[in-house]
């Protein structure tokens, strides 16, 4: 069975308060965006892991993939599979792509097993693996609260935009990106103002409280930032707390020329 994770951005991310357990609590929101892995699972005479495209760092026990299987299998007895990656979305990019391989895992095991999980329950598994993968069990914007993977149905729609992402050749580490951040608490409604507000109007208002500082540690950053404001983006920001900048374009619109030598994605949202 094959299936094609997608990855995300955030639309505003604000640092609320340090949690007595390391985390913080946060809102934002996250919006899927069309740009893909490939996950294959089969079954197998015994389990097997492998990747292709780029190269996916740390041990194969610890890829959200193999430790969703492990998951459902130490719950349900799974038979032995074989799992394939394409890794096509950057990592370390704050895009959630790791994320959504996760999460998509457990939904093809649930539906390969006929595990009749629901949606709810597969939020929850989801939840284990990390802080965003239970966003990727749905297909749809939602607001995300505490670390994260508090979800709850939000009304924005940027279907017909045309979004533009950039990635420099900086990855950076979530522990990174909050060591360098103060939190601010709560910038005002986040929910109102991207349910209620034209788009043109969040550049004052939707704020990710990383940018600040990965700017000034990470200029490269910054400049991709205001270049895609000087080409005509409506709104412009970083994703998550990783290096990848994104900016919303009420057209089509070809930047490859002037980001030539970056990561560089473009294509309509739905």
């Amino acid at each position: 069975m094959v299936s094609f994770p997608p990855c995300k951005i955030n639309l505003g991310l604000n640092i609320i308060r340090k949690r007595s357990d390391g985390y913080h609590d946060l809102s934002t929101c996250f919006y899927p965006v069309p740009w893909r892995d490939v996950l294959e699972i089969v079954p197998a005479k015994d389990f097997s892991f492998s990747v292709s495209g780029l190269p996916v760092p740390g041990s194969a026990s610890d890829n959200l993939c193999v430790r969703a299987f492990r998951l459902l299998e130490e719950r349900f007895g799974l038979e032995p599979v074989a799992i394939h990656l394409l890794k096509i979305l950057p990592i370390g990019a704050g895009l959630g792509g790791g994320s959504s391989d996760g999460a998509y895992a457990l939904r093809i095991l649930n539906e390969l097993f006929k595990l009749n999980l629901a949606k709810e329950e597969l939020r929850e598994l989801a939840a284990k693996l990390g802080s965003d993968c239970a966003f990727f069990i749905e297909d749809k914007p939602m607001m995300g609260e505490g670390r994260g993977e508090v979800l709850s149905d939000i009304e924005v729609s940027l279907k017909g935009k045309f979004l533009i992402i950039v990635k420099p050749e900086v990855s950076i580490s979530t522990a990174e990106a909050f060591a360098s951040v103060t939190p601010r608490g709560a910038a005002g409604d986040l929910r109102s103002v991207l349910e209620n507000e034209p788009v043109s109007a969040w550049r004052d208002r939707v704020k990710n409280d990383f940018e600040e500082g990965l700017f000034k540690k990470f200029p490269v950053m910054d400049a991709i930032h205001k270049k895609l404001y000087a080409f005509g983006a409506i709104y412009a920001s970083v994703s998550g707390s990783g290096s990848a900048v994104f900016g919303i374009f009420a057209k089509e619109t070809d930047l490859r020329r002037e980001f030539e030598s970056l990561v560089y994605w473009s294509g309509y949202l739905d």
